[in-house]
């Protein structure tokens, strides 16, 4: 199996969800999207993570993007899950749940790491962006739950690096300074960055966010 690299095109596929069935790529749209697998149904660290991404809807909605879960476990424990997350995370989850019980998008996705689990998936994250291009993988093992601040703070970065020519410094957050990309000349940053730049080395120029008022 082939890993998933970035600037690849995410492999489209046709599967059952809790909200029906899913044709990837034509429910992505023309927008971005997260496509996340947990290791099973009824596991406890998965409950708190679908239970925070519920309530995290509306920020996900605001950048664009689009969420989908998955496990190999199928619908009608799903939806059995689902009322548990439910009542225990106080909040209504909104968004699909893909039942892989043929393991048909785990394996495309390469979400069952043989050496951790030969059953279950693993925690994995990928962004897609609006071109239909994996933006950003991150895998963590079954015992991590996600931190879904850091994912909205890295599509944060990636949405607005994609539309700009900067780039987003260690520990950046939306608001905070950037760096202008090595490829801009001091000679283009005026037409570029009307708010300006300082040089601290040649290399390293900073400049406002330039996509905020």
């Amino acid at each position: 199996m082939a890993a998933i690299r970035l600037g690849d095109v995410a492999p489209n596929f046709t599967a059952m969800s809790t909200e029906g069935e899913i044709n990837f790529h034509d429910w992505l749209g023309d927008g971005w999207g997260v496509l996340f697998s947990h290791p099973a149904d009824y596991t406890p660290v998965c409950t708190t993570e679908l239970g925070t991404v519920a309530k995290y809807k509306a920020e996900f909605d605001k950048r664009n993007v689009k969420v989908v879960a998955l496990s190999v476990d199928g619908l009608e424990s799903h939806h059995g899950w689902v009322n548990d997350i439910n009542e225990t995370q106080n909040t209504t989850v909104n968004f699909p749940i893909i039942a892989d019980e043929d393991r048909k998008v785990s394996e495309l996705y390469d979400m069952i790491h043989p050496n951790a689990d030969s059953n279950a998936t693993v925690r994995s994250v990928f962004v897609i962006g609006d071109d239909k291009k994996v933006k950003l993988t991150i895998t963590y093992p079954a015992s991590t739950g996600r931190n879904f601040d850091e994912l909205l703070r890295v599509i944060d970065s990636l949405q607005l690096t994609a539309y700009h020519k900067v780039a987003t410094p260690a520990n950046w957050n939306n608001g905070d300074e950037c760096v202008v990309v090595p490829a801009v000349t001091n000679e283009e940053i005026p037409a570029l960055f009307p708010k300006g730049y300082k040089e601290i080395k040649p290399y390293l120029r900073m400049t406002p966010q330039p996509n905020l008022n």
